[in-house]
């Protein structure tokens, strides 16, 4: 028998394979509202199994105004209601650290949140999915899955003082680039692996996500059974496993990294950038707001001043570790130093709750994310870094290397950089009925619809959502969008959170394709569950000129751009399905 990676053997299919499986476990969270309204479209009225349900409210924890207070209300009353017992209100931690509460080895589990990736740090399957998808399990108790490729990243040595998991996380995007790894598999071996704790895996873990990664899984080893104090074996690789890519990291050899405005993969050194003016500060979210994190941000505040007029939020992942930094005094110290501190949420991440940057402020974060307008406000800019570096940085207000002997290194790889794009007012970009961005790589969701339109805006009212489309990078998009219309598009199409907006109201719109170099894993999920339809195929859209007639047919998989023809993949016969039935929805409600 061939020897199987790990995800290979969790879904018990080779890679390239369709299967529909029931996930143990299905995180939602503030998003839950909108979720049950596709269920009861689907046909839906109790879930398929509530104790797969695991549901936190933190995205606007606590609601900011009375709209979003009401959702709260209406989720409490949907939990109650469909008997789901894991349930944590407003202020009880961010959803990733709740579900460390859950995660074990082997398990499958899929959440409504790109991060819930953040759970293979526990030796599961853990991936992010759409909200129609979620519904979608509500109603059925499982859901497709194409099994990756998967890649073996092999750690040896250990990291030196000053230098963390997030330098390590910013280290291996800045080796791949934004779309490195897409829609593969991560397993992490080797030795350096048993140096790093539970709360750095689950760090590496949640920016999987970021380097387009359908999940990142840690082995059930030692480290992770007296984390969860219990002997289990787990699920792991075969030897002589075959692997897409292979890539070794000599820990001891990572220093301190940014990610420059306003890509994840814009990774720079912290001494190349040091003495850049920085007005405000964040450590928290799901990347990076455990007690050590929080001990780490202390000890470099204790007895120290937070520069005057910078503003440093400190978010605790969960009330229980807000609990124990106050029993140890880390909160005391960090207080004292200036730093203010929030409620476990995910606010200001975001751009959805307090911490949102003035007009031309830089902001140091230890988020995942530096998209621009991500923190709310597209006029700021956003560093992301570790806990120690943006307490550093927090003194000085400027970015600091947090090192005792600081140093002067340059970071070692240059693959090419994503770049930011939009489109100038009064810009046309439409073509007859065809919307040319082929000179656009990493159109994110941020830049589709915007993060702080997300929870005011439900994903089930597509009719809302299409005045909003494209909103961040193509003002003239949804005026001007009609049903029939093709949009043809660079790299990575779709990057960034599992927002299902942008492809429910394309969807809606009525667009006949997207046609793209290639498309981000979520993304493309998410169309699929939409009836969006999508084309990759790069030489078409190099070949495009403006003008160029675009004739499709799906039935034949024929592609005409211009005066050249070109023949696509069809979707294997599992997922066309779906597509064919316009989307997730009307598939269920007519099996």
């Amino acid at each position: 028998m061939k020897p199987m990676t790990f995800v290979e053997k969790v879904l018990g299919a080779p890679e390239g394979a369709v299967v529909f499986r029931k996930p143990d476990l299905i995180l939602t969270h503030d998003n839950t509202s909108s979720i049950f309204q596709t269920f009861r479209k689907m046909g839906g009225e109790k879930v398929s199994d509530p104790g797969q349900m695991v549901v936190v409210l933190d995205h606007n924890a606590p609601p900011a105004d009375a709209k979003l207070a009401t959702q709260y209300q209406d989720i409490r009353d949907i939990v109650a209601a469909q008997g789901i017992k894991k349930f944590y209100d407003s202020g009880m931690g961010i959803c990733h650290q709740m579900m460390s509460k859950h995660a074990r080895p082997g398990m499958i589990i899929v959440g409504s949140d790109s991060h819930t990736c953040t759970a293979g740090a526990f030796n599961a399957l853990a991936a992010g999915i759409d909200r129609t998808e979620a519904a979608g399990i509500w109603k059925r108790g499982e859901t497709w899955f194409l099994v990756p490729p998967s890649m073996r990243i092999n750690l040896t040595g250990k990291l030196r003082p000053g230098v963390s998991a997030k330098d390590l996380s910013l280290w291996i995007i800045g080796m791949l680039g934004s779309d490195g790894a897409n829609y593969m598999s991560i397993e992490f071996h080797g030795e350096g692996v048993a140096t790093l704790n539970v709360s750095d895996r689950m760090t590496v873990a949640n920016l999987a996500s970021e380097m387009g990664a359908k999940n990142a899984v840690f082995p059930a080893d030692e480290v992770l059974c007296n984390y969860i104090g219990s002997n289990v074996k787990g699920v792991w690789a075969d030897e002589g496993a075959e692997y897409q890519k292979h890539i070794s990291i000599d820990l001891a050899g990572v220093f301190p990294l940014v990610a420059a405005p306003h890509h994840v993969d814009n990774i720079k050194s912290v001494a190349s950038v040091a003495g850049t003016e920085v007005h405000e500060g964040l450590i928290g979210t799901c990347t990076n707001g455990r007690i050590e994190d929080l001990r780490t941000a202390a000890s470099v505040l204790k007895g120290a001043k937070v520069k005057e007029g910078f503003q440093l939020h400190i978010i605790p992942a969960s009330k229980e570790i807000y609990l124990q930094a106050i029993r140890e005094g880390l909160i005391t110290d960090l207080i004292e130093a200036g730093a203010n501190i929030l409620s476990p949420s995910c606010g200001p991440c975001l751009g959805t709750g307090q911490g949102i940057p003035a007009s031309g402020h830089t902001v140091i974060s230890t988020a995942n994310r530096n998209f621009l307008g991500r923190m709310g406000n597209k006029e700021a800019s956003i560093f992301l870094a570790s806990p120690a570096t943006v307490a550093s940085s927090a003194i000085t207000g400027v970015i600091t290397d947090p090192r005792i002997a600081r140093g002067n290194e340059i970071f070692p790889f240059n693959p090419p950089q994503s770049k930011t794009n939009t489109i100038a007012e009064g810009e046309n970009r439409r073509e007859g009925n065809v919307w040319n961005y082929a000179d656009v790589d990493n159109l994110n969701t941020d830049q589709m619809f915007a993060g702080k339109h997300t929870y005011s805006v439900m994903s089930s009212d597509a009719d809302a959502i299409v005045p909003l489309l494209f909103g961040d990078f193509d003002s003239s998009f949804s005026k001007n969008a009609e049903a029939g219309d093709i949009i043809i598009a660079g790299d990575n199409f779709g990057c960034g959170s599992s927002r299902e907006h942008p492809s429910v109201g394309l969807a809606h719109l009525g667009i006949r394709a997207v046609i793209i170099k290639s498309v981000n894993r979520i993304f493309y999920r998410s169309s699929i569950n939409q009836g969006l339809p999508l084309i990759v195929h790069r030489e078409a859209v190099e070949s495009y000129k403006p003008g160029d007639r675009v004739e499709i047919d799906f039935e034949k998989g024929s592609l005409t751009v211009g005066e050249q023809r070109f023949s696509f993949e069809p979707l294997p016969p599992e997922l066309k399905e779906i597509i064919e039935k316009k989307g997730l929805v009307n598939w269920i409600k007519t099996a």
